[in-house]
């Protein structure tokens, strides 16, 4: 297997046709109304909200615009906002500022210098307003993580993650620019630099330590079972980098599953319990 960029190559047209089939059979087997999501004005959020609406209609996608005046971006909100417009998105903008600071002020052990604590409290409290609308309105929450950051444990567990749908979740970064060009989601939103903006000036790619376009064929090598060595050598880059990669993916896997249960009974949900049709 050659680790080139066109290993990461897809069909964006037959893709876009099975995650639209995906997101209406999800909508019509569960008996909900629509959809409900995040619409941060990034790459994923964006193209999940196109794939959505294009699949269901855009007056059956709730789109919610969560911004909080710590990472507050005029850019991103006229991102998100465009968007919600040129997809015809029902729309909802909330500033969940004094829900963040009521956090702040209630926990006592809240260190305002512990910056990985203090943002993951904002991925979840927005969160808990998704999911508020998706219960109220009989909505589904459809989750925008892509396969890249999955694989890398880079996002909050219980929250950016959390979701009912993850049509995104199989797309590496670099594919999903693919398809997001193709559904037509802006070029000034495909080509900025992503962020989980969980605090001002964090960058994704900075955190990473890597580019996507590296990251994502390094993890395509490894999904397909090479061998760091061998990677390495594909792509003429530092061993110790694929192995990073490696060792960061492994270690990660805690928050990819669920809890972890201890096995007392016959049989035990998320271990052998298997719900049949026949049932």
């Amino acid at each position: 297997m050659k680790l080139t960029p066109k290993a990461l190559e897809i069909d964006a047209v037959a893709t876009t046709e099975h995650i639209k089939r995906f997101i209406r059979d999800s909508v019509e087997k569960t008996g909900a109304k629509g959809v409900v999501l995040g619409l941060s004005g990034g790459i994923d959020s964006s193209t999940v909200a196109a794939l959505s609406a294009l699949a269901l209609g855009g007056e059956k996608v709730q789109a919610l615009i969560l911004p909080e005046e710590e990472t507050y971006n005029e850019t991103d909100i006229e991102h998100a906002r465009r968007v919600a417009k040129k997809f015809q998105l029902k729309t909802t903008e909330i500033d969940i500022t004094p829900v963040i600071k009521a956090y702040y002020d209630t926990l006592p052990i809240f260190d305002p210098t512990h910056k990985t604590s203090r943002g993951n409290i904002k991925a979840r409290a927005r969160m808990i307003y998704i999911y508020y609308y998706a219960n109220k309105q009989n909505l589904l929450v459809c989750g925008s993580s892509d396969k890249s950051e999955t694989m890398m444990g880079y996002f909050t567990k219980w929250g950016d993650v959390a979701a009912d749908i993850a049509p995104l979740m199989d797309l590496y970064k670099t594919q999903v620019r693919q398809v997001a060009k193709h559904v037509g989601v802006p070029d000034e939103i495909i080509l900025k630099p992503p962020t989980p903006a969980l605090w001002r000036g964090q960058l994704a790619e900075q955190e990473l330590g890597i580019k996507y376009e590296v990251l994502d064929l390094i993890l395509f090598g490894l999904e397909h079972f090479m061998t760091t060595e061998e990677i390495a050598a594909q792509l003429k880059i530092n061993h110790q980098t694929v192995e990073n990669v490696k060792k960061r993916w492994l270690s990660m896997e805690h928050k990819r599953r669920m809890p972890l249960s201890l096995k007392l009974g016959y049989r035990t949900v998320g271990k052998d319990f298997r719900l049949s049709h026949q049932l």
